[in-house]
């Protein structure tokens, strides 16, 4: 299958244009593949993905997901980075991975609205930030690092007494920002498009206090005790 990279149980399918996780990748890799990765598409779906049984990591950047994406259950998943698709109602997702996800203790969502900092929108400030990740805790109050940044156990703490206050609520888009940006998506980010050429590997700094955004997902591998 053209595209397709296999190392061990590690698979990857890179910006090769597909809506829709391919019938033969389900079939020929997902009885044994623990990472995959399917960056740089233009997925909307995540049918197929039941397939994939044992998988520990997936890797979902640069994709066009949005609010209504459907995750199987995949028990064994402890890494799981959704950066830059169009996921908005941030609740939704949470919910579904609190019951989908019970493993999951690696979440990224940078640049995505439901992500409310600087790389989304500039009205946007660290106390949004602060905010957000008090509500994803509270959800999911298993999670070690959140957006490439690790969890501190003040944090914690406070996520149990006031995570639960701190929902974030879908920003509203006027007709006019309708009309400047034809998905109806803030035309702003410092978040990279990134060439789709796989031998073109270059990353770069996201502005401000945020956090390293690189090509095929590396900026934001999280990177655990034992690794060290």
């Amino acid at each position: 299958m053209a595209g397709i990279v296999v190392s061990g149980t590690q698979v990857s399918y890179i910006g090769q244009d597909c809506r829709e996780i391919p019938e033969q990748l389900s079939r020929d890799y997902g009885h044994f593949a623990k990472r995959l990765d399917l960056s740089f598409n233009l997925l909307r779906s995540l049918e197929g993905l039941s397939a994939f049984r044992s998988l520990e990591e997936l890797i979902l950047d640069n994709n066009l997901l949005g609010d209504d994406l459907v995750l199987p259950r995949l028990p064994h998943l402890h890494t799981l980075t959704l950066n830059k698709n169009q996921i908005s109602e941030l609740e939704h997702l949470l919910d579904q991975l609190a019951k989908a996800t019970p493993a999951l203790e690696y979440l990224s969502l940078l640049g995505n609205v439901a992500c409310p900092n600087e790389l989304v929108s500039l009205e946007k400030d660290e106390e949004d930030y602060k905010r957000y990740r008090c509500f994803v805790l509270y959800k999911l109050p298993n999670l070690k690092f959140l957006d490439a940044q690790k969890v501190t156990r003040q944090e914690r703490e406070e996520a149990l007494v006031r995570g639960a206050f701190m929902k974030v609520v879908k920003p509203k888009i006027s007709s006019g920002d309708d009309a400047a940006s034809p998905e109806g998506h803030h035309q702003y980010t410092p978040l990279p498009s990134a060439s789709r050429e796989l031998t073109s590997h270059r990353g770069v700094l996201a502005k401000g206090r945020y956090f390293y955004y690189g090509r095929n997902s590396e900026g934001n591998r999280f990177i655990r005790d034992d690794q060290l």
